[in-house]
């Protein structure tokens, strides 16, 4: 028997997470697909199990065909990727054409606010940041710096963009008036962190998978 969690297609798409796509994500793991690699060795997938981390991951417990009973849980996984309908070419369009939409909205909120003579700066300096950040073609010149809680990143840089890392304090000291939220998969986490500064008017915009300003 074996037991190992990979990055879910289904959460995925349903999350609209495009900037979960970079190079060390490399592999978006259905159910289906798998199914069929273990069929033609002579396994089966008797247990599935979607975790929230990271967007989801999927957990599969596999075994020798007829070793044991196959879990009701295959079968809802399997259901739930029929209904996304995830072995069409029109999904992923569709997955496309939103991910430029949100492209296209958060950049005219953006240019709004600073037109409006807001400062605007980012909250979470991860690896999906940057991929997002690089999709939207934004920089300096409009996100000031970003607070991270990391100090391994504090000092330094956003790779491509090129936008300052600082630590968290920041906001408090500084008080911008809006905050782009890079690691709005943590967002109710980093919201509760940042009550003092929303107490005192900053207000945060979470970018995916509809843009809000909270």
């Amino acid at each position: 028997m074996t037991d190992s969690a990979n990055t879910d297609l289904v959460d995925m798409l349903e999350q609209g997470a495009f900037d979960t796509i970079y190079h060390e994500h490399v592999s978006y793991w259905a159910l289906g697909p798998m199914q069929t690699l273990f069929e033609r060795h002579g396994m089966q997938a008797v247990h599935a199990e979607r975790l929230p981390i990271h967007h989801g991951q999927l957990r599969i417990t596999v075994q020798r065909q007829g070793e044991g009973d196959v879990d009701s849980s295959v079968d809802r996984i399997l259901e739930r990727e029929r209904e996304l309908e995830i072995d069409r070419f029109s999904t992923y369009e569709a997955f496309a054409g939103e991910t430029h939409r949100i492209k296209q909205e958060l950049n005219e909120t953006v240019a709004t606010l600073l037109h409006d003579h807001n400062r605007v700066v980012g909250y979470g300096a991860p690896a999906k940041g940057s991929t997002l950040l690089s999709f939207l073609e934004l920089g300096p010149d409009k996100i000031s710096y970003i607070v991270d809680r990391s100090p391994l990143k504090q000092g330094r840089y956003t790779p491509g963009s090129h936008i300052p890392v600082v630590a968290p304090e920041r906001l408090l000291t500084d008080q911008p008036d809006y905050v782009l939220l890079l690691a709005w998969n943590f967002a109710d986490e980093v919201l509760d962190q940042q009550a003092d500064y929303r107490g005192r008017g900053g207000r945060f915009i979470i970018p995916v998978p509809r843009v809000q300003v909270v």
